[in-house]
């Protein structure tokens, strides 16, 4: 029977299980509560691998100890207790080496059963050593950079006794209102693929049982970055099309990459809870996608059950959860609670218990926790090491974007005589590393280097002054004038505003994405003094500046740069980086066009500034102000020579090499992303106006040249429909080839 997710090139829309569509989508009721109906390829193709010592195991535990296998608890304390009685799996969030062997002993040393812990924390861009956000390294357009974070996190953690990081967030989000857009690779599934896929490798090497590796956690399962107004933890409403084109995407790639657990998330899926879709986690995940490792809930999801109202109480919802997909329980307890009952009534099945246990302890044992449950203590890392650093420092250069550089004004001469940085994140510390980070032993304590410090490092000859001029989110503008005479001193002024790190990340939603408080004044009254001046925007999200594109000669995104932040803003300022990075997610003109992507569906009108009745705002400009893709170098390039090795491509088992040379003309060494996209201008599914299908980021000497080349075949130019069903078309495909998703170098083959 067919799966959603398999491909066929005739792609008719009678294979698809109706049933089991209809129970996960449409969240059918079981009669002794909640529950996913599933087919039965489904149900067999769930059955994960089969382990000696795992099956030795399950034969010898009551149901209590199961149950407590799916139990994950979040402090101390409650880990104490839960051992008590044996009845515990994992822990999370509680950090140090010492801390953890402590309770590791208790359950390896004082359980019947020895069966070690699972230790995890959301090891998101950092342990000790905290990285850029992963927005801003979706903005690096190199998957060796969230490589290098991964596995300079894994180091750091495992020697630390975490075993799980809950990363990489792999949510395609085209709401710049929602906070945890920080946490993704931004607004395109391809480009979220390749550093998901990057991230999970990194996290997890060849062997997860490593001193240095870690078991990643794919989040969150599913569609979580569609959430409505960009309100955190809000309802999704989503076609099936839709989510399989563009929301699990990263997750089917992470799933091939071996990625050991998945997370649930927290929203609604077309009106069914995510931690009671059968339909995304059993059917999907599990049956189509073939994946082996467990799934855990998100902070207390299978509780929130009840108060999304799938579930009248803990009872449902665990019945809700555990045969929908849901393996551990994280913080609420209703498994351990409210399992041998469920049983007994057949709410639940001995086989579905014995399922999510399997699960986790496979993990386990890939982790080798049963040979080695304990850490050396003497190993944690305390502090960032002098490579880990220099990663950092770099990773943070290669995630910069320069928006804009009239004059030009940047690089800026290391021979100047005088700097005067201005602006509320100027002599930012823990700011600069945004969202998510310090939670790893010593990183709290490791301050990021300020800008004003990067740029002393860097200009030691020069005068360097620092004024705030104002607060981030603040009123006053008393701080205006001596801003002003501090930039009227000065050779050149930087100006640092943004963001703080909490006003991205979770439960960090905005209703507005200006710049906070009177910060574009502040950027206003600098102009004023007509000085030369550059803006370096911190921030875990897009904003919308078009007062400042106005009003600023350069514009350096600098997004969240992590430890080393200051002097990686100072290394792209000086010019010893210079900026290659790529925009990851549209900027928008204003709030109001929010949602605003590249990737967007045509309508039958497209905007056309001729003519009124077209899809279009009266009081603003169509498009984005930046665009996906947008990013400027101090140099400059050229892309031609477009070639594809073929003009027709078969739909099944079809290869199109397209090649393109792009040179450096310009008077030094710098970096281009080249950007290939397709379009398909007649399907039955209404297509995208462009999808990213290749990128590569190339290093050219002054008047070098390269030419690059990417793979094409059905699987890049098909689509699933609204049964699910992969389809590969015949017709038209469009390319096109360039450095942002407004390329304009095109070519086009026939699918057949």
């Amino acid at each position: 029977m067919e799966q959603p997710g398999s491909h066929d090139a005739t792609a008719t829309a009678e294979g698809v299980n109706r049933r089991s569509l209809l129970a996960g989508v449409g969240g059918l009721l079981a009669a002794g509560g909640a529950g996913a109906l599933v087919s039965p390829a489904a149900a067999e193709a769930v059955r994960p691998e089969r382990d000696p010592r795992v099956e030795a195991l399950l034969a010898r535990m009551t149901v209590e100890e199961k149950l407590g296998q799916l139990q994950l608890v979040g402090t101390e304390d409650a880990a104490r207790a839960a051992l008590a009685t044996g009845r515990l799996g994992g822990v999370f969030s509680v950090v140090g080496a010492a801390k953890l062997n402590a309770l590791q002993r208790v359950a390896v040393e004082g359980t019947r059963l020895r069966i070690p812990l699972i230790f995890g924390l959301d090891v998101i861009h950092g342990y000790t050593t905290n990285f850029p956000i992963p927005l801003a390294q979706g903005a690096s357009f190199d998957p060796a950079v969230a490589g290098a974070d991964a596995t300079v996190s894994a180091r750091e953690a495992r020697r630390g006794g975490i075993h799980w990081t809950y990363a990489p967030m792999m949510d395609v989000t085209h709401e710049p209102r929602w906070g945890r857009i920080a946490e993704g690779s931004g607004e395109d599934p391809f480009l979220a693929a390749r550093m998901a896929v990057a991230k999970v490798r990194g996290y997890q090497g060849d062997d997860i049982a490593s001193p240095d590796r870690l078991a990643a956690c794919a989040k969150h399962f599913v569609a979580y970055g569609g959430a409505e107004g960009g309100r955190d933890y809000n309802t999704v409403d989503v076609s099936l099309q839709r989510l399989h084109n563009l929301y699990l995407p990263p997750f089917k790639a992470s799933v091939e990459a071996g990625v050991a657990t998945v997370m649930a998330s927290f929203n609604t899926i077309s009106g069914v809870p995510a931690h009671g879709n059968g339909y995304v986690l059993h059917d999907v995940l599990k049956g189509a996608y073939g994946f082996r490792g467990f799934v855990v809930s998100d902070y207390t999801g299978v509780e929130e059950l009840i108060l999304h109202g799938l579930a009248g109480d803990g009872a449902d919802a665990a019945a809700a959860a555990l045969p929908a997909g849901v393996d551990m329980e994280m913080v609420s307890t209703n498994y351990v609670r409210y399992g041998a009952r469920l049983l007994a009534e057949r709410r639940i099945t001995r086989e579905q218990i014995d399922d999510a246990v399997r699960r986790i302890l496979l993990v386990k044992v890939k982790l080798g926790l049963f040979e080695r449950p304990y850490v050396d203590e003497a190993g944690e890392v305390k502090a960032p090491s002098p490579a880990a650093l220099a990663a950092s420092r770099q990773a943070a250069g290669r995630c910069m974007v320069l928006l804009k550089n009239d004059g030009p004004v940047l690089p800026l001469a290391k021979s100047v005589g005088s700097v005067a940085v201005v602006g509320p994140l100027g002599a930012a510390t823990y700011d600069l590393n945004g969202t998510w980070a310090g939670l790893g032993t010593g990183a709290g304590t490791t301050p990021p280097v300020t800008v004003v410090d990067g740029i002393k490092a860097a200009v030691p000859g020069a005068t360097v002054t620092y004024t705030a001029g104002c607060t981030v989110d603040g009123t006053d503008t008393s701080g205006f004038a001596a801003a002003q005479q501090a930039a009227r001193a000065a050779e050149a002024t930087v100006v640092v505003v943004g963001e703080t790190a909490a006003m991205s990340g979770e439960a960090a939603a905005r209703s507005t994405i200006d710049l906070p408080g009177v910060q574009e004044q502040l950027v206003a009254a600098i102009e004023e003094t007509g000085k030369p001046f550059v803006v370096v925007l911190v921030n875990g999200r897009p904003l919308t500046i078009p007062a400042l594109h106005d009003t600023a000669p350069a514009i350096l995104e600098a997004w969240a740069p992590g430890v080393q932040g200051g002097h990686a803003i100072a290394d792209v300022l000086f010019g010893a980086v210079n900026p290659g990075g790529k925009l990851p997610v549209s900027f928008p003109r204003a709030v109001g066009q929010v949602p605003i992507y590249y990737n967007h569906e045509n309508t039958g009108r497209p905007a056309d500034p001729a003519n009124k009745y077209t899809s279009k705002y009266l009081d603003l400009a169509s498009g984005p102000l930046y665009e996906f893709g947008h990013g400027l170098s101090y140099t400059t390039f050229r892309i031609d020579g477009l070639r594809l090795s073929a003009t027709r491509m078969p739909a099944r088992g079809g290869r199109i090499e397209v090649s393109a040379r792009v040179t450096n003309t310009g008077a030094r060494a710098g970096d281009e992303v080249v950007q290939l996209y397709l379009r398909d201008p007649v399907a039955s599914i209404v297509q995208p106006v462009r999808r990213l299908r290749g990128f590569e980021r190339v290093t050219l000497a002054a008047g070098a040249a390269k030419t690059v080349s990417f793979t094409l075949t059905p699987e890049d130019v098909g689509f699933y429909d609204n049964a699910a069903k992969f389809r590969v078309e015949p017709g038209e495909i469009q390319v096109y080839v360039g450095n942002s998703s407004a390329a304009t170098l095109t070519a086009s083959f026939t699918v057949t």
